[in-house]
């Protein structure tokens, strides 16, 4: 029976006997009168039953146009209501882009003070090196690492990035000056968007020529491989900010050099922000400074 009436007819009938008028429906369905008028006809002969009689004072239902509508207004305020069920999933869920290892490293070791804080919001961290369309996909907010230039974006700097030396503690002790990394493997991260020659420059001493080590294309497996004692990798401050906290890393010579990138939060300019991307940006600016302190409290104690 279904497969019959088509949807659009059986809403323009359900409008005008809710409103009492062809020009009520045309507003609330935003179409003309003309087309209201022409849906209603051809919903009626469809149906093969009449819905309305034409009076001077307009459509009036007839007695099985009443019982009609009044069941359609019924299955429309359904359909509304799961139709809500979508909406609240969506505004109930935050969709954070991030790179796996800021993902990792970083942020999963806190998101339970975001739970904790915001108990209604389920986070959907997509974690994926590649650069997500904003516009054209459900995520909410990205975690990127770059210039700050993303065509469609709107970037707001979360952390500049900083880089210097981090080894296992067992490596650290053996490095009194910078000239004794000669005598150390360099863990490489082939991917990296920044070289040692920066941070050389920066500690206003010639290049080190090191021993050959491990090469990586993941920066978590560099830091996994220099917290084994496999050599000495060029690290930035999220990436290593646990497993300094905690000894599994030292930083030997407390010399930072500026990368020329940063950690921003993107979001699409051409969508407006919802409340839960607010209070995500401000719980994570809350974090980062909770992990810079750190890092402070560690240069005070070097």
């Amino acid at each position: 029976m279904l497969n019959r009436v088509h949807l659009n007819g059986l809403r323009a009938v359900e409008t005008v006997a809710r409103l009492g008028s062809l020009a009520g429906a045309a507003a609330e369905l935003n179409v003309s009168v003309s087309a209201v008028s022409q849906q209603v006809k051809r919903t009626e002969t469809q149906l093969g039953q009449a819905l309305f009689e034409r009076t001077p004072g307009g459509l009036v239902p007839t007695e099985f146009g009443a019982t009609f509508t009044a069941r359609l207004g019924a299955g429309f305020r359904e359909l509304a209501q799961a139709v809500a069920l979508a909406d609240e999933a969506n505004e109930c869920t935050l969709v954070v882009a991030v790179a796996p290892a800021f993902a990792s490293k970083w942020l999963l070791p806190r998101l339970s003070r975001h739970f904790a804080r915001h108990p209604n919001v389920l986070l959907r961290i997509d974690a994926s090196a590649r650069v997500a369309d904003l516009d054209r996909s459900d995520i909410d907010i990205a975690i990127r690492l770059g210039d700050g230039k993303w065509p469609g974006g709107r970037a707001e700097l979360l952390l500049a990035q900083e880089v210097f030396p981090v080894c296992a503690p067992s490596i650290a002790a053996r490095l009194h000056s910078i000239g004794d990394l000669a005598q150390t493997c360099a863990i490489t991260d082939e991917r990296a968007m920044f070289s040692w020659d920066g941070w050389f420059e920066a500690a206003g001493v010639e290049p080190v020529t090191f021993q050959k080590g491990a090469r990586f294309t993941d920066p978590m497996l560099c830091l996994e491989s220099a917290i084994a004692g496999h050599g000495v990798m060029l690290a930035w401050q999220l990436l290593t900010a646990d497993a300094l906290a905690d000894g599994r890393l030292v930083a030997p010579f407390g010399i930072r050099a500026e990368s020329g990138l940063g950690y921003w939060l993107v979001t699409s300019a051409a969508k407006s922000e919802s409340r839960k991307v607010r209070d995500f940006k401000a719980w994570v600016r809350e974090e980062i400074e909770a992990t810079m302190a750190q890092f402070r409290a560690l240069d005070s104690a070097a």
